[in-house]
C-alpha cells in the first residue's frame, strides 16, 4: 500500500485525461498492479475538462485509494497543460507520464523509473519508445514524417517522442520554459539542460474504450511554430555559470 506520508512519496505518476471515465478504473488498477510494493509512489490524475463521468469515476476510486489525487481544470486547456497541472503537484523526485486512454501499458514504467535511478545525475529524461503500433497507417505515415522531420531540424537522437510513457526529474521539467506543446519536445529540451536520455522500447496496445481526445503531433502541420521556438531556445542556450556565494568573514 502507498505511504500514509507523503513526504515519502518518491514517485509521482501523472495521467491527463479529457472524457475517458471507461479508462479511469482498468488504467488505475494496471498502474497500481506495476508498482504496489516496489515504490513509495501517488497518482495524480489531471482531469482536463472532462464533459462525460470521468469525475465521478475518479471521485468514487479515491474514497478507496488513498494514494489518488485529482486535479480538475475548469476548461479543457490541452494536454501540455494538464501534464504541466501534475507535475507542479507532485511530491515525487521523479515524475512518469501516461496517457489516460490505456494504449500505454503501465507495466512498462518501473523500467522508466529504474533508467532514471541507475542513470545517476547525468540522465534527466526516460523515453517511451513503441513498437508495434495499434494506429492506423496514415497516422503511422504522418507520426513518421513529423519524427524525421523534427530530428532533422533538432538533432535531439529521438525516434518517438510521441509516447505518453515518460519518467524524468521533476525540478529539471520545472525549471524549463513552459509553452504549449512542451511534452513533445522533453528529449530536445532535456538535452538542451545538459541531460541524457535513456531510451525504452514499450509495446504499444489499443485504446481501453472511446476515442482519442487530444491532438497527435503526427499532424505535423500544428507543430511547425513549435519547432522552430525549440530551434530558437536551443540555439539561444548559454552555458549555466558556477555561482557561488562567498561567506562573510
Amino acid at each position: 500500500m502507498p505511504p500514509s506520508d507523503p513526504a515519502a512519496v518518491n514517485v509521482s505518476v501523472v495521467v491527463p485525461v479529457r472524457n475517458e471515465a471507461g479508462n479511469v478504473a482498468p488504467l488505475i488498477a494496471e498502474i497500481a498492479a506495476a508498482l504496489d510494493g516496489r515504490y513509495a509512489y501517488e497518482i495524480i490524475y489531471v482531469n482536463d475538462g472532462s464533459t462525460d463521468a470521468t469525475a465521478e469515476q475518479l471521485a468514487a476510486i479515491m474514497k478507496q485509494r488513498g494514494n489518488l489525487r485529482r486535479i480538475d481544470h475548469a476548461i479543457s486547456s490541452g494536454q501540455s497543460a494538464a501534464v504541466r497541472s501534475g507535475v507542479r503537484a507532485a511530491r515525487g523526485a521523479i515524475v512518469a507520464t501516461l496517457d489516460g486512454d490505456g494504449q500505454n501499458n503501465p507495466a512498462f514504467l518501473p523500467d522508466l523509473i529504474s533508467a532514471i535511478e541507475n542513470g545517476g545525475d547525468r540522465v534527466g529524461l526516460a523515453a517511451g519508445q513503441r513498437v508495434g503500433r495499434k494506429d492506423t497507417g496514415f497516422k503511422k505515415i504522418q507520426s513518421r514524417i513529423a519524427n524525421s522531420v523534427r530530428n532533422a531540424i533538432l538533432r535531439d537522437g529521438t525516434r518517438d517522442t510521441g509516447c505518453g510513457l515518460k519518467a524524468f526529474r521533476r525540478e529539471v521539467f520545472l525549471s524549463m520554459p513552459y509553452f504549449d506543446g512542451l511534452h513533445r519536445f522533453l528529449p530536445a529540451l532535456m538535452r538542451r539542460e545538459g541531460y541524457e536520455i535513456a531510451y525504452v522500447d514499450v509495446v504499444d496496445r489499443p485504446r481501453h474504450s472511446g476515442v482519442s481526445n487530444y491532438g497527435f503531433f503526427d499532424r505535423l502541420w500544428i507543430g511547425i511554430m513549435d519547432l522552430a521556438g525549440v530551434w530558437w531556445l536551443i540555439r539561444r542556450k548559454k552555458p549555466t555559470p558556477v555561482a557561488i556565494e562567498v561567506q562573510r568573514c
